[in-house]
Formats: C-alpha cells, structure tokens, sequence
C-alpha cells in the first residue's frame, strides 16, 4: 500500500471517528451547525442532561450569535476522538479534559494559550492552587478550572476493628505497619494502589507526598535522589512482602473498588462521589464504611483531581469558547452542578455556596448522612488540597516509565536502586530530545 493511500485511509477513519463522537443524546439537534461553538465533555450524558440544556439555553439566549453544540463522549475514547479530530482539522471550540489528557495535547502543540482571550480578574474567581494547576512550564494559563473531587480514605470498620485498630493510618510512612497488621490479622489487604502505567497516578503522587521532585526547571529527572530512592523502595518492599494484592501491577484503580465492595480490602482512595454506588452495589460493606481524611506525607498536604475546560488551538472561536468556559464555571452554574454531581466547585463563590448547603442539610437515612459526611470532609480536605502532579508535557510518558520500571523492581527482576536509575536515564533520554 503506497504512503498516499495511508494517508488517505487514515484520514477517512478519522473522519469516521469524529463522526461517530457525536451521534448520541450529547448533541443538541439542529439542522445547521456550521455556524455552531462546538463543545465536548466526559460522561455527563444522560444523568446530567436537564442540567447542561439548562445551561447551554442561557448561554444561547445571550449569545445568538455563538451558539453551543454538546457533545458527551466515555470517558475511555476521548483522547483518541479528540487527536483524530486535531488530524482532521475538526476539533472542536472548547473541550472537558482532565490534566493528564491536557498535557497529552499541549505536548503536540494543540492547546492555546488563554492568557491574552481571559480577564484580568480571571484568576481571582478560582481557589488559586486549582487555577495554578492549568498553567504549564511556561506559565502559560492553558486550561481553565471546572469540577474537582479530594480522595478520601473509605475505610472497612468491620476489617479495622478485627486487626486491633482504632483508626486507618493518616500518614504514608504509617501505612507499612498498618498492612501488615491487616494482612496478619485479617487475610485481607489494607490498601490498593495500582502500577499499571495507564491508569491512576496515584502512585506518582504518593510520591510527590513522600517529598520526591520529580523533575527540575529544565525539566529532567530530579528523583535519583535519597527521597526518590525510598519512595521506590517503599512501594517495592509492600509488594514483595505480599502486602500489596498481587493484581497492583496488572490492573487499574477499577479492581481495587472491586477488591474493597467484596470485602477484601480495608481501606480505598476514593471520593465522596463513589459512596453512593458503593451503597447500590455492596450494601454490606457500604454499612460499615466511614470516611476518613487521606493519607499525606509529612507536610500534610492532599491532592485535588480536576477537571478542567481547554481550547484547541485549531478553534476558529477561541474568545466565544474562553467566554463560554467562564460562563459554565460561574459561581452560579458550579454551584448548582457541585450540588448535583456531589463534586466539588473550583469557584470561590460557589465553593461558600457548597460549604452552607452541606451544613445546612438533614439527612433522613443512614446512607444521606454517610454521604453529608464524606462530602464535608472533602470540603474541609481542599483547604490543605493541590494538584501534586500538574499536566507538564510529556507527564504522561514520565508516569509510565516510572511505573514499568516500578513493575520490574516489585517482580524481583531489578533492585529498586535500579529502577530509579533506569527510570532517570530513560526519562532523560525522551526529555533531551524533545527539550534540549
């Protein structure tokens, strides 16, 4: 097959792709959207309809003329729909994403830089940490902030009380004793935390908590370090010691919420969010759950997952789409969506908002109060909360050569020393290329 008709296959299945994001509910229907501020979010259709056609309806009414298409894509497809859109040249005005897919993009050079389409007072309307996490190395603001989420500690009382303990662990340097006990006394697993390079980065954050830089201002490796080494050397020990499930370096985040609906783990990183699933699907460990704060290096600081807006730089409606992102992540409209999803806002004034109304609620059952409870914590939590690992370019890449050369030192192939060293050296090699 010649390079041309690659090409022009390619291009065709790209085509296809993009076309298919927006067959579904996402898409307002109308019968001409060439005119159209095309916007695409993450899995918040069906459940979160009436409250985006709410929004878009305002937006529309003030603003005839840049009008907003929806379209709602699982969250597993959007970054191959979004960059065979970019190949396309289809991409759309303004697009949900969480920092690691934003780094993805920025790396190719696809996301505009908004600090010249945005308000002087911009910055003043957000929890600065949050608003931090969308600049790049550069200082360049390349995404705006939406809704957050702070994992919590869910914890099996049940599994707790049985190995002799009053409460979880609180720091990362506890948690060796903790799983040993658990396991000794239980059979069961006191934590989670999965080493597949794809998946959370919880892991890399861990290490960021434990006190590890992992790159400098140009950005190379900076975690061949004594702390660097320990972080790799902790999380080798837990799973060569059997306290770790053996799944960890297999699969993702996913099967340690299976692990602990079944009754098989005695404490899971999740947010206030999950609870009520956890309530429908293993009622029984649901009953015996209580939130806790998360676990955090000695400085006590926590992490905070966002979820931020960005703008392609392909867009022929920058200002219309910077205009509009502010416009959904109002005080108002997060406040409303805070509610709703039991997220939290990146907004100061609809965090305010949040805060009272969580205080103000009486919960009627057993399972609302448990749910009030984890969710003010979690607001209590975003106080000492940052983003530990901010979408540099290339983090991707950074995560998974970490974790792979994690994997070979947990399976006994390498020393964990090695690990780190290798880990540096690959690191170095891609960051040399790309930033000389």
């Amino acid at each position: 097959m010649t390079v041309l008709r690659i090409r022009r296959k390619i291009f065709f299945l790209a085509l296809v792709v993009v076309g298919a994001a927006s067959i579904g509910w996402g898409c307002r229907p109308k019968q001409d959207s060439a005119a159209d501020m095309q916007f695409w979010t993450l899995e918040l259709a069906p459940k979160f309809n009436p409250y985006m056609k709410g929004v878009i309806t305002n937006w529309d009414r003030d603003n005839p003329d840049a009008p907003v298409r929806w379209t709602d894509l699982p969250w597993g497809s959007v970054e191959r729909k979004l960059l065979a859109a970019v190949f396309a040249r289809t991409a759309p005005d303004l697009v949900n994403l969480n920092p690691l897919f934003t780094a993805n993009l920025a790396s190719k050079g696809g996301v505009r830089d908004l600090t010249s389409l945005l308000p002087a007072d911009a910055a003043e309307r957000y929890l600065p940490s949050v608003w931090e996490s969308g600049q790049d190395f550069k200082g360049e603001q390349i995404a705006i902030p939406w809704y957050l989420t702070v994992r919590l500690s869910l914890v099996n009382q049940q599994l707790l009380q049985q190995a002799g303990l009053e409460a979880p662990p609180r720091r990362w340097k506890d948690i060796p004793a903790y799983a040993r006990r658990i396991h000794e006394r239980t059979g069961r697993y006191g934590l989670f935390v999965t080493v597949v390079p794809d998946d959370s980065a919880e892991l890399l954050e861990s290490m960021v908590q434990m006190g590890v830089t992992l790159l400098d201002s140009r950005k190379r490796a900076a975690f061949a370090t004594p702390k660097g080494r320990r972080a790799f050397a902790f999380w080798t020990d837990l799973y060569r010691q059997g306290l770790l499930p053996r799944e960890v370096i297999s699969q993702g985040q996913s099967r340690g919420i299976e692990l602990y609906q079944s009754g098989e783990l005695a404490m899971l990183a999740s947010g206030a969010k999950n609870l009520a699933s956890m309530q429908r699907n293993a009622p029984s460990v649901a009953k015996v759950t209580q939130s806790y704060p998360p676990l955090t290096g000695a400085d006590g600081t926590a992490n905070v997952a966002v979820m931020t807006l960005v703008v392609p730089r392909q867009s022929q409606r920058q200002q219309e789409a910077v205009d509009f992102a502010l416009f959904l992540t109002n005080g108002d409209n997060q406040a409303r969506f805070a509610q709703e999803a039991k997220v939290l806002p990146s907004s100061l004034q609809a965090l305010k908002q949040v805060q009272m109304a969580i205080n103000a609620e009486q919960p009627k059952s057993r399972e609302a109060a448990q749910i009030r409870a984890a969710r003010s914590l979690s607001s209590k939590t975003l106080e000492r909360a940052r983003v530990l690992v901010p979408a540099w370019p290339g983090v991707k890449r950074l995560q998974s050569i970490i974790y792979t050369q994690l994997q070979r030192a947990m399976l006994g192939q390498i020393s964990s020393d090695e690990a780190v060293d290798e880990a540096a050296s690959q690191w170095n090699r891609y960051s040399e290329a790309r930033w000389p």
